[in-house]
């Protein structure tokens, strides 16, 4: 239970921080994913620090 208490703070700022280089990402026709693009998409940027911006 401790741990959620850290981590809810922690899920906020990473929500936060990519708000707005999301929108850019979905304004190049793109969506974020985590670490990698799924097969069949290119890597077109970066959302946030673990998002990457992929577009089919």
């Amino acid at each position: 239970m401790k741990i959620l208490f850290l981590l809810v703070p922690l899920l906020l700022l990473l929500v936060q921080g990519a708000a707005g280089t999301a929108a850019d990402c979905r304004r190049q026709q793109g969506f974020c994913s985590f670490y990698f693009c799924p097969h069949g998409t290119t890597l077109i940027g970066r959302c946030a620090s673990p998002l990457v911006c992929c577009k089919r």
